[in-house]
């Protein structure tokens, strides 16, 4: 659903009227040039800042290369179409959901020769790096990633008598803390509903409890909802709404309105992503000592989202070498993380919460190096968010379903229903609910 709820549905793709992948490998003089996106736009100044000093820093160290940067992520809309008039980027950006399909499309190059001189390309987590990886062959370089958990209120715990220290780790107790949230006179859990976010949150309610929204079957998709994990999710929602009314009377709620409410100190829980925290603090004046973030309730599985980077399967062998020196200079150098970190905090940034730039993609050595150095430059207290972060690390984590957000949508009605209607049937909405997605899924080829 998002790299960061507000960045992902911003990040707009920049159409440049300049050549980008289709010019000559290399200038007058033997550089190499390289057309690169994930420029932040200008409303970003401290990260277009950073992006441009980077460019700048990397351009030093690396003479023979030159890049361009264009402002922009990934817009699927415009891609193909830009691919085939040779305007796509040499280097580009994806979201995870995205290389499944530019890899059957044969859209990405096949970088399998390349990544094994990558520095430190085998200190990456497996599970990221299969995200750009088909019939073993690899394609791109994963540079960030996310996983959902149970974001809380610290302050509401102590208030309510529950330990901020020891945050729930199951559904049952996360029901319990919400009744006692609630006797405390907050709202104990909060939940979306509407604008795909409903959906969204129940595939990551499915996946916490070992469950699925769609699975392989043959050359295609089936959904996998409607059964058994999916009635437990429901029922779950159901009690907390109407059996114990710890999800206050007000629902129909998108991301905006629980970040505003958790801001406000009138909300418990709900889950989220470690970006939710900066959100929280930056747009709606919390503080960061009054939250918490906890690994996912029962840990049999989480949602992954995350972005990375691809080359343009037009590219040289010399565009492919300088884009994977670039990517891996700027997104994936254990190197560069003391004084990165270092310059965010004489920058006034937050540093301590698992988001860039600390991105949580390594295991071994530069873990280690990477935590060790966040403790050590931390404006925040790292304590609140360790069960989140040592979760993470037991928890799988697995992407979106295909054609994600029209089956979020359909999935949306669901929740909704259980959230409005007491007496909603449960068994009916998910039978109507996996008719109308083996439509969307049957699109997929």
């Amino acid at each position: 659903m998002k790299k960061s709820a507000a960045v992902l549905i911003s990040g707009v793709l920049a159409l440049s009227s300049a050549s980008c992948g289709s010019g000559s490998t290399t200038e007058p003089g033997g550089k190499v040039q390289i057309n690169i996106n994930g420029q932040p736009p200008q409303t970003q100044a401290f990260d277009r800042k950073v992006f441009d000093e980077d460019v700048a820093e990397f351009e030093t160290a690396n003479p023979d290369i030159d890049l361009v940067p264009h402002e922009g992520f990934m817009d699927p809309k415009t891609f193909s179409a830009k691919l085939a008039g040779g305007q796509l980027e040499d280097v580009f950006y994806v979201y995870f959901t995205d290389p499944a399909a530019l890899i059957a499309r044969k859209q990405a190059a096949d970088l399998t020769n390349y990544v094994k001189d990558v520095p430190h390309y085998g200190d990456i987590k497996q599970e990221l790096k299969d995200v750009f990886t088909v019939d073993g062959k690899v394609y791109g370089l994963p540079t960030a990633n996310y996983t959902m958990g149970l974001l809380y209120s610290r302050t509401n715990f102590t208030k309510a008598g529950l330990d901020p220290d020891a945050p729930p780790k199951t559904w049952d107790e996360v029901r319990q803390a919400a009744k006692k949230l609630k006797d405390a006179g907050v709202t104990g859990f909060a939940e979306y509903s509407k604008s795909n976010q409903g959906g969204w949150h129940f595939t990551t309610w499915m996946k916490s409890v070992g469950g699925d929204i769609a699975k392989k079957d043959g050359d295609t998709y089936k959904a996998d909802f409607n059964n058994d994990k999916g009635k437990e999710v429901l029922r779950r929602l159901k009690e907390m709404r109407w059996d114990d009314n710890s999800m206050g009377e007000k629902q129909l709620l998108e991301i905006g309105d629980v970040q505003n409410m958790m801001g406000a100190g009138q909300l418990g829980m709900y889950l989220a992503a470690p970006d939710n925290v900066a959100a929280i603090v930056n747009q709606f004046k919390g503080k960061y000592d009054d939250y918490g973030l906890a690994a996912i309730p029962e840990q049999k599985g989480t949602l992954l989202g995350g972005e990375g980077y691809m080359i343009n399967p037009k590219a040289t062998p010399e565009k492919i070498k300088a884009g994977l020196k670039w990517v891996q200079w700027k997104y994936l150098n254990p190197d560069r993380l003391e004084g990165n970190l270092q310059k965010y905090k004489d920058r006034g940034q937050p540093v301590g919460l698992p988001i860039p730039p600390i991105a949580d993609v390594w295991t071994g050595e530069p873990r280690k190096k990477q935590e060790d150095l966040k403790a050590k430059y931390a404006t925040m207290p790292v304590k609140n968010f360790q069960a989140y972060v040592d979760g993470s690390e037991k928890t799988k984590g697995s992407l979106e379903p295909p054609q994600a957000q029209q089956v979020y949508a359909i999935l949306d009605s669901v929740v909704q229903a259980v959230l409005t209607n007491k007496d909603a049937d449960h068994s009916a909405l998910l039978a109507d609910a996996e008719t109308k997605v083996n439509a969307v899924l049957a699109q997929v080829k």
